[in-house]
């Protein structure tokens, strides 16, 4: 994950074996509210993806499956930031102040 593009956006890239892990949260969620996230993430457009992951638990229990939204290199331009394991940055420009 860095931080890239005019919005100052957090995006996970499709390369595999590069960067960190990522720590986050993980959700539950039914189509409804899936189908509105991938809205959101731009699934669908060029170099925006909705992908399965393996998913480890920080403290305990079994590994599982989650999707992850995930954008290709051409769209982490400019890059803001090194690659990072975990969202700290407040910069990040939302639509509806662009």
């Amino acid at each position: 994950m860095l931080i890239a593009g005019p919005w100052l956006a957090p995006m996970m890239l499709d390369e595999p074996g590069q960067g960190h892990h990522v720590r986050g949260e993980l959700y539950q969620v039914d189509p409804a509210t899936l189908h509105r996230l991938d809205r959101l993430e731009a699934v669908g457009r060029p170099g925006n993806f909705r992908k399965l992951i393996s998913v480890v638990p920080a403290r305990s229990g079994a590994t599982c499956d989650a999707f992850a939204y995930l954008k290709a290199r051409f769209l982490a331009s400019p890059a803001h930031t090194g690659y990072l394991s975990s969202y700290d940055d407040r910069r990040f420009v939302p639509p509806w102040r662009r």
